[in-house]
């Protein structure tokens, strides 16, 4: 059980039987009334926003939750096909659980799978992704004095802004929190 006293943003609580991330939450005492607390919840399940107030001091389920280190095998037929490294056990997750992790995931990738009651609900990528640009048009001379992007395709299918001075075949670093380009790899 966790109580209200014990909210951190990022906790995890059960409400009506869906496991539930506080994504904020404010400690309200009013000058009349008793205080509670003003939150903003994220469905783990539905990726839902919720906003919902407890009764300071009410405690709340934590939910059975755990998650795995994976690695990322292939995709077909709208399934994503992962393996446990450590019991070579395999799973395989549809499209809607992956959801934008999609764009960036690649072939061998290690990656944390949520699991709830031991099924899987979403895929975490890590922080930061290394991928090659399979597709992008070409920069002009004097174009980098506006510091303008352009959009280009990456070799998982993604497609990210990038500034203009990228060309095809270069790789980059790229936020997979955002989906924003970071910055240039040297080979």
């Amino acid at each position: 059980m966790i109580s209200t006293a014990n909210f951190r943003n990022g906790a995890k609580i059960e409400i009506d039987g869906d496991p539930f991330q506080i994504v904020e939450f404010q400690h309200v005492k009013p000058g009349k009334g008793g205080a509670f607390v003003r939150s903003k919840l994220k469905n783990l399940k539905t990726g839902n926003l919720l906003e919902k107030t407890f009764r300071s001091g009410e405690r709340l389920n934590e939910p059975d939750l755990s998650d795995q280190e994976m690695q990322f095998l292939y995709a077909a037929d709208n399934e994503y096909h992962f393996m446990n490294t450590d019991t070579y056990d395999q799973l395989f997750i549809t499209e809607a659980q992956v959801g934008s992790a999609k764009d960036l995931l690649k072939e061998n990738m290690i990656v944390k799978i949520l699991f709830y009651k031991g099924k899987p609900l979403n895929v975490d990528l890590p922080l930061f992704v290394t991928l090659k640009i399979t597709e992008t048009p070409p920069g002009f001379k004097g174009d980098t004095a506006t510091g303008g992007t352009k959009l280009a395709t990456l070799e998982t299918g993604g497609v990210v802004k990038v500034p203009l001075y990228i060309e095809e075949g270069t790789l980059i670093k790229i936020d997979t929190r955002t989906g924003d380009f970071v910055e240039r790899i040297k080979e």
